[in-house]
């Protein structure tokens, strides 16, 4: 009888601590690593299966700390793009949750991929405890472990709806239990996107009466920070500030200065950062490769744009609609204006649903606007209300060198910011932001291999075991006997993305087998259908 399942031999070892690679054998038995030698000490004849890792790395899965998988996975289980990225789990809840329901939300939010899964849109309305959606994905079939942060725009909608102002005591209250419950249900803590409404409309004193809560078991603040921009030191003070108040560690979602005028700016955050992390305050970043962020284009308007839930009501009212035509042009500085940062000519919708509108995707909003006969803001107000969605948008407004910069910290890891997607079904919806096919392997093709911006330990262990240490998981992100078996190879000499912003739709090459919990979820780089994931808990479940 055969005492290990899977024997990988003689590949390049990197385990995920940033330690330098040996030739190692890694052998793994049910969902367990159960030994890691030296190349050529463990005899073959104790294996079911052995598998040649000449030539390549094995290394632990990675662990997308800014997964963006909720519907996706509703979608199709599988998670293509993220699992032939070597993910094996996905952490998600950026500002919104599908749970819990109840409240004062009244709706789900619309978005083009709930039109394909109806019968997921109505289970959510029942969903009323925070981790009865992550069961109800684990009962589907997952192949990523999946984990989530409560999110905050959920959390503040359920006390406060969608309305202006500070929260008054008995929405607190409210708010506070459902954190505590949360927190208790296994979240990992609570995620704001502070330039989205409702979190948009938080002031900061709300803001750490709640991470107080998280504070209690042991819980992280990730937040997408209220500027990235004009306002970038004041957002990352203000993150560090809650931090300090809450006495909670803070994570900072993709790292960024957004706009030429801005780029300067980022070697002073670093330093606000480091003096942080020295007066012992526990702060620390994540971002995706790419010079392009992606979000909705309603990001081009002030948020009390949709206050109350009246976007689209208020962009058919002649008055508001010229109040926020006004405000977009010449933004009074209290609000991330992206148009403002990139020009219409950096702006590029692509998230179209109606026929009318798909031969605009991938156009810039400059070109749309001249193509309609229009102003620009005056084509972006005929297009919301022609799609009444969400249409996703990339915005050309970081820098190259700032993003080599940055992935040679210490303390920033790597997320996607993005959903696990299949060609087959996503393509059709419409264009997507590169990320989400190619993050990982464009980091271990471009950035270390060809530009050598990093050594390749160091990458590894920012998609995993330091993700993993963020989150408080012991037993998962590292090469280590007894750790779960969330294992990738890889080939170091073609490993590399595809995926463009013209053409995203294309699968990543060079990740050759994925095992999560010791299941082969990719086999020679092709998906084998399993879906062995399993939910992974934070700390207020753990403990």
């Amino acid at each position: 009888m055969s005492t290990f399942d899977v024997l990988i031999q003689g590949a390049r070892v990197v385990d995920g601590t940033g330690n330098p690679w040996f030739y190692g054998d890694v052998a793994l038995a049910g969902d367990t690593i159960a030994a890691i030698t030296p190349a050529g000490q463990i005899d073959p004849g104790r294996a079911a299966e052995r598998v040649d890792g000449a030539g390549r790395v094995v290394c632990p899965g990675f662990i997308d700390i800014l997964s963006h998988s909720i519907l996706p996975l509703m979608i199709d289980g599988r998670s293509l793009s993220k699992i032939t990225q070597g993910v094996t789990t996905e952490i998600m809840g950026e500002g919104w949750t599908p749970a819990p329901f109840g409240g004062n939300i009244d709706d789900l939010p619309k978005h083009p991929f709930l039109t394909l899964i109806p019968d997921w849109a109505a289970k959510m309305k029942g969903w009323t405890a925070f981790r009865q959606w992550l069961e109800a994905m684990i009962e589907h079939g997952v192949s990523p472990n999946i984990g989530s942060f409560l999110g905050g725009g959920t959390l503040r909608e359920y006390g406060k709806g969608m309305a202006l102002g500070p929260a008054t005591a008995d929405e607190l209250a409210v708010m506070r239990q459902v954190m505590r419950e949360a927190m208790a249900a296994g979240a990992f803590g609570i995620s704001h996107a502070l330039i989205y409404p409702p979190s948009a409309f938080i002031a900061i004193d709300e803001l750490v009466d709640i991470c107080r809560v998280v504070g209690e078991f042991g819980g992280l603040y990730i937040t997408h920070i209220r500027s990235e921009a004009d306002g970038l030191i004041e957002g990352i003070q203000e993150a560090i500030e809650i931090g300090r108040q809450a006495n909670v560690p803070v994570e900072i979602y993709h790292l960024k200065a957004a706009g030429k005028r801005n780029w300067p700016k980022m070697a002073q955050v670093i330093d606000i950062i480091n003096a942080a992390r020295a007066e012992g305050i526990d702060v620390t970043a994540d971002m995706y490769p790419y010079p392009a962020a992606g979000t909705a284009l309603a990001s081009i308007l002030p948020p009390w744009a949709e206050a109350d839930g009246r976007f689209f009501d208020n962009l058919r009212d002649p008055e508001m609609r010229a109040k926020i035509r006004a405000e977009a042009l010449n933004p009074s500085g209290d609000w991330e204006a992206l148009a403002d940062l990139c020009g219409p000519d950096g702006v590029m919708p692509v998230g179209f649903q109606q026929p009318e509108n798909r031969a605009y995707a991938g156009q810039r909003l400059s070109e749309i606007a001249a193509l309609r006969g229009q102003e620009w803001i005056d084509a972006a107000f005929d297009l919301f209300l022609s799609e009444e969605q969400p249409i996703d948008t990339i915005y050309f407004m970081m820098d190259e060198e700032n993003l080599k910069r940055q992935l040679q910290l210490p303390w920033l890891t790597i997320g996607t910011d993005a959903g696990g997607l299949d060609p087959a079904w996503a393509k059709p919806v419409g264009p997507y932001h590169p990320r989400a096919y190619g993050s990982y392997p464009r980091i271990l093709g471009k950035y270390v291999r060809d530009e050598k911006v990093l050594p390749l330990e160091d990458a590894i262990r920012k998609m995993s075991g330091a993700v993993a240490q963020r989150l408080g998981l012991l037993d998962r992100g590292l090469l280590r006997p007894g750790f779960l078996a969330d294992v990738v190879i890889f080939d170091p000499a073609t490993i590399g993305d595809l995926a463009t912003f013209e053409e995203p739709h294309q699968l990543s090459v060079g990740i050759h087998d994925v095992w999560v919990n010791g299941t082969r979820v990719l086999q020679a780089g092709r998906h084998t259908g399993a879906k062995p994931g399993r939910i992974v808990d934070g700390p207020g479940r753990r403990g």
